[in-house]
């Protein structure tokens, strides 16, 4: 079956090349709005599902992998900033502090579908001002949730992780693999 990465991610398309098998990526245009009724937690998962969905709609003959990651403080989702004073802000917030990465996926194929989300807990560094200002200065934190890379200079916020690094780079690479294995998709 053909594999397709239902996101325009290029960390994702990346991570998703570790599985050493050709694939296709086909960005999704699902509607990306959260009911605000959905618990944090659950955002992420729910996300990846719409995107996998909407793409495996068109490709039914396919195997469609969608993510999504959340950055989670005190159970406010801490999306993509909109600006460098919305990056800020998410710095300030984040420094000295624990919170949750949530990466969810969705697998489509052949008329059927699983989901599961990941989650790991980061631990920034105390920041100061010069710092989130030259992070902030950079064009790294604003296409990413949270306003940081961790696999770029954002590397150099975090002091600790405890749970799975590519789960907050944006896909839990070796658990899809797991899964995708046991579906006998993989």
């Amino acid at each position: 079956m053909k594999l397709i990465l239902a996101s325009g991610s290029p960390r994702r398309r990346e991570l998703l090349e570790k599985l050493q098998v050709p694939f296709e990526v086909i960005v999704s245009d699902c509607d990306e709005t959260l009911p605000e009724s959905v618990p944090a937690d659950a955002a992420a998962e729910m996300l990846a599902v719409r995107k996998a969905a909407a793409v495996a709609k068109l490709h039914p003959d396919a195997v469609v992998i969608g993510a999504d990651t959340t950055v989670v403080l005190d159970d406010e989702i801490l999306g993509k900033p909109q600006d460098e004073a919305d990056c800020k802000r998410m710095l300030h917030a984040l420094s000295g502090r624990m919170h949750k990465v949530i990466t969810g996926v969705g697998i489509f194929w052949d008329g059927h579908s699983l989901s599961f989300s990941d989650e790991a807990s980061v631990q920034f560094y105390p920041l100061s001002n010069a710092e989130i200002d030259a992070y902030a200065a950079s064009d790294e934190p604003y296409d990413k949730a949270g306003a940081y890379g961790i696999q770029g200079q954002g590397a150099l916020l975090v002091a600790g992780i405890h749970g799975d690094f590519y789960t907050v780079m944006g896909l839990p690479i070796a658990r899809l693999a797991r899964q995708l294995r046991t579906l006998g998709l993989l």
